[in-house]
């Protein structure tokens, strides 16, 4: 195939323990999915059905241990917010899931970051117009790598825990979804067609808050390989 102009590097997340990347198709994210975030965002903690929106794929900053990813502070805002979250990771096709049924497509589990830009994101719910811009941008999905869910079995429980310049911010437990993985990937296939090499950002416990230029961000889940990232100046 020729191409009118040289087309960029696939986006890709390393899979722990082996030489092989994990290609990146789509980036989808659940909006206040921990009862404790909802009540911080201003929302409750009822059951109702999980709501979804996406991050460009070129938005995944791929971070590999012992050292920290950069992620360059973005433009155009001054509220610069951390999220962290459990990531999965879709390994086969999925439609009209079960929550039974959904675990099968599951390809693993990493540690996430969905960065906000959240004075953008507030000023467009306000005007009850799409928030994409506070939360699709360069840089917004810091990513450590992939473990596979044959060898971690599936995650239902275990600590959810981000250090901002090494005091701590998030506190939470993988148990204290809203929706666990199998009922937010049943939901998340009724509105699209699941497809290897999509991520699912599971949402985020309480304690986000904004970091600056020169912050380091640590974040730990369950026993997967731990996130850190520093913010630097934009270029």
């Amino acid at each position: 195939m020729r191409y009118a102009i040289a087309p960029g590097d696939p986006p890709a997340v390393p899979v722990a323990g082996t030489d092989l990347s994990f290609p990146v198709r789509h980036i989808y994210c659940v909006g206040r999915n921990y009862a404790d975030h909802a009540k911080e965002m201003g929302g409750d903690a009822s059951k109702e059905p999980p709501f979804f929106f996406t991050k460009f794929p070129d938005a995944i900053v791929a971070v590999t241990p012992p050292r920290a990813g950069r992620v360059h502070y973005p433009m155009a805002t001054a509220n610069f917010h951390h999220e962290l979250e459990l990531v999965v990771a879709i390994g086969a096709p999925g439609v009209h899931l079960t929550p039974e049924r959904a675990p099968s497509v599951i390809f693993g589990y990493a540690v996430g970051l969905d960065m906000t830009r959240r004075d953008l994101q507030n000023d467009m719910r306000e005007k009850k117009r799409p928030w994409d811009i506070g939360k699709s941008f360069a840089q917004a999905a810091p990513i450590a790598p992939l473990h596979r869910v044959a060898e971690t079995g599936a995650l239902t429980s275990g600590p959810v825990e981000l250090d901002v310049n090494g005091a701590p911010r998030q506190r939470g437990d993988l148990a204290d979804m809203i929706w666990d993985v199998p009922h937010t990937l049943a939901f998340l296939s009724q509105l699209y067609r699941l497809l290897p090499g999509d991520l699912v950002f599971t949402g985020t416990p309480s304690g986000v808050g904004a970091v600056k230029v020169g912050d380091r961000l640590d974040g730990r889940i369950a026993g997967l390989t731990p996130l850190s990232i520093e913010i630097v100046a934009a270029e």
